[in-house]
């Protein structure tokens, strides 16, 4: 891999309390509403960062020898899942996801295979140099024990049961596992990390330790070397397997945003599969509880990726926290991706309201979730990144640099594909040749 040399302007690393002055508007929370795009071809891409080749056995036995005994080819990658700012400027902190990942139909059944089942989730800071993405420290996240958690899924019936890299082998659940997804780092040095599979939002400390993992009333999670708490509304029990929490922002006040990817399932599959409705929440520290909950409304698929048909592709992902009760949210499929500013004020609470949890028709079943009373979150286009040449696919961890920059970061699935020829007849990665992506996006202007 010959990652291009990119001359990179100094820049500075604002903190959360950064304010955005946004200069594009959508009108209100609905798609249907027109967009106003202010000069949006004036993005641009100004570097360009790759993450050179390191094979995922040696990546995770140096931080948990022995825990991987054939990495099967795969590389260290996946680690775009969020992105935060660390101490130093120019200094980032991310984290993987639950490690390399696929999917092999085998007869009518589809199976969720994981050819390194010993790999084990990692917070990573990162720095760029030059066109190369430098990793600085990585902390592997552990029981309270000391003990890996590994990625793979908690409870049989309600997570995708786990197989080897060609699905011919069961392989067992762990009720430490964690698919890892948005990351904060909190004033006293621990991480805050949402996970998919509970949903759960967990505690961690700055060495790597579970301190506590919050998951949804009624989950019945056993066996954790860890601490659970059933803390979280039991509706979130509802969610899309591999759709669980993906964003998460650390507010100024200490409160923590989380962000479901997709619509829950409510009442059930069809309901979630052609909504445009998740949700966000806001989860106090301090009292270990969820405070607000607030209804988010997706743009129309075809306006997030044109051409694309399935509403299902939605996902949130990213959440940034702007300054006061101002977010950052990514509306993205695949392929494309939107930002958008949304404010939390407390009109918008749903949480213990009807549309909280069970009514009927649900909230995911509304074709119109403001027409039918909803206090549905207002937004506002800060950046549409169809429009910005560059830009790689599945970017889910983003950052605010300087006064008008973006710090975008993609997953790039460990190269990993779908199907039975992702590996070779040897047991090989066939790599997706899709690398690890940092790109800085300056705006046609100020974003403060």
């Amino acid at each position: 891999m010959n990652p291009r040399l990119l001359r990179r302007p100094a820049t500075v690393v604002l903190p959360l309390s950064t304010v955005l002055a946004l200069t594009t508007v959508v009108g209100t929370a609905d798609a249907a509403a027109p967009t106003r795009h202010h000069h949006p071809d004036r993005a641009r891409v100004v570097s360009t960062s790759t993450l050179p080749d390191t094979g995922l056995g040696a990546f995770s036995n140096r931080l948990l020898p022995g825990t991987v005994g054939e990495d099967r080819g795969v590389d260290l990658g996946g680690i775009g899942s969020d992105l935060y700012p660390a101490e130093r400027r120019g200094e980032y902190w991310t984290v993987t996801d639950r490690g390399p990942n696929g999917q092999i139909e085998v007869g009518k059944e589809k199976r969720r295979t994981f050819p390194v089942p010993g790999f084990n989730p990692a917070i990573v800071k990162i720095r760029t140099v030059g066109g190369r993405v430098q990793v600085l420290r990585s902390i592997p996240l552990t029981t309270a024990g000391g003990k890996p958690v590994t990625g793979l899924p908690n409870q049989a019936g309600r997570d995708e049961a786990p197989y080897n890299y060609n699905a011919t082998k069961p392989l067992p659940y762990n009720p430490n596992g964690l698919d890892t997804e948005g990351l904060v780092r909190d004033r006293d040095g621990s991480f805050w990390l949402v996970d998919e599979y509970g949903p759960s939002l967990v505690h961690v400390s700055a060495h790597g330790r579970v301190l506590a993992r919050h998951v949804p009333k009624g989950l019945k999670l056993t066996g954790a070397g860890y601490p659970v708490i059933e803390s979280l509304p039991s509706v979130l029990l509802k969610r899309k397997v591999n759709r669980g929490f993906e964003g998460l922002a650390l507010l100024p006040g200490g409160d923590l945003v989380l962000g479901l990817q997709s619509p829950l399932l409510n009442p059930g599959k069809a309901a979630g599969e052609g909504s445009r409705t998740t949700r966000l929440l806001r989860f106090s520290p301090r009292k270990n509880k969820v405070t607000a909950e607030y209804a988010y409304r997706f743009d129309a698929v075809g306006v997030v990726e044109p051409g694309q048909t399935k509403t299902s592709e939605l996902k949130l992902s990213a959440l940034v926290a702007l300054g006061g009760d101002r977010l950052l949210v990514q509306e993205r499929t695949d392929k494309s991706a939107r930002l958008y500013e949304v404010r939390l004020r407390p009109a918008n609470d749903i949480l213990n309201s009807r549309w909280e949890s069970a009514t009927s028709p649900s909230l995911e079943q509304l074709g119109d979730p403001a027409a039918a009373g909803v206090p549905v979150l207002s937004k506002r286009l800060v950046v549409d990144l169809n429009t910005v040449k560059g830009v790689p696919g599945k970017i889910e961890g983003i950052a605010v640099e300087g006064s008008s920059t973006l710090v975008l970061l993609n997953d790039n699935d460990f190269g990993m594909t779908d199907g039975p020829k992702a590996f070779d007849a040897r047991g090989r990665l066939v790599d997706s040749g899709i690398e690890t992506t940092l790109v800085r996006v300056r705006l046609p202007r100020p974003v403060r």
